[in-house]
């Protein structure tokens, strides 16, 4: 019995339910607006408009300038690091730190920030002459934005390709199957430049990076060797040789010196 009532007040619910849905969308239909004797609906006309004027299609394409904008601002830190004096910076204090053995000691922060700072000192010359060129009498509209890109690109590409080696330009010229017969250094495109610039960076950052790791083995094999002989097997040599390791970078100013051979190199 009780599975009975239960079964029947169920039923109850549902066709109550379905009654009230019904009439509701009844209702619904009933009130939508019609043109002439037709019942069909009419969707209606959504304006959007600011302090009451309707945007036109300059507005529009501000707009979208103004979206292109944003999204190179977003791909700015990249710039940074593909077109400027950053990586080779940071890739010769990483080189730096693994030397020393002194992960924990150095944080990452305090070196990217170095290499940050460094970076805006190097560039700050080519930062001059786009902000001169290129970016001012854009902002004054003086020149158009398409004459502001490739002002602005000169002064990059003049100091990625002395810091290029030919043969990294010459690998992406001919992966690209350029005319080289036709490039000069003031119209090679900036999608060959970019590359090759930062291949030749890592290379002179490896090369700085292997002559900073010298000194530092030849104390690791030192004391390596002494404590093998006294009979120290269990001691890490590593621990004993950073005390040896730091008092060596201290002695000889190791921060001047390679900040000085790391801002000259651009020079």
């Amino acid at each position: 019995m009780k599975k009975k009532w239960r079964v029947l007040i169920l039923t109850l619910l549902i066709v109550v339910s379905a009654g009230v849905v019904f009439t509701v969308m009844t209702k619904t239909a009933s009130a939508a607006p019609t043109t002439g004797s037709s019942s069909t609906s009419v969707l209606p006309n959504v304006n959007i408009s600011v302090d009451g004027k309707q945007a036109t299609a300059k507005d529009y394409v501000s707009d979208i300038k103004l979206l292109i904008l944003m999204t190179i601002l977003t791909l700015l830190p990249s710039f940074l690091i593909m077109m400027t004096s950053f990586t080779r910076i940071v890739v010769t204090f990483s080189f730096l730190k693994s030397a020393i053995g002194a992960q924990q000691a150095i944080p990452n922060q305090i070196l990217i920030g170095l290499a940050l700072f460094l970076t805006i000192f190097i560039m700050k010359p080519v930062y001059t002459e786009i902000n001169t060129n290129a970016f001012q009498p854009y902002m004054e509209s003086k020149i158009s934005q398409e004459e502001a890109i490739e002002r602005g690109s000169k002064p990059l590409r003049t100091f990625m390709l002395k810091q290029t080696r030919e043969k990294d330009l010459k690998l992406f010229l001919e992966a690209g199957k350029y005319d080289q017969s036709k490039l000069t250094k003031d119209n090679i495109p900036m999608s060959v430049v970019v590359p090759a610039f930062a291949i030749s960076e890592l290379k002179t950052a490896f090369e700085i990076g292997f002559l900073i790791y010298l000194p530092f083995l030849v104390i690791d094999m030192v004391v390596a060797s002494v404590l093998m002989s006294m009979g120290m097997f269990m001691l890490p040599p590593a621990m004993v040789s950073l005390p040896f390791k730091l008092l060596l970078f201290v002695m000889v100013d190791g921060w001047y010196l390679l900040v000085k051979t790391l801002v000259a190199s651009f020079m």
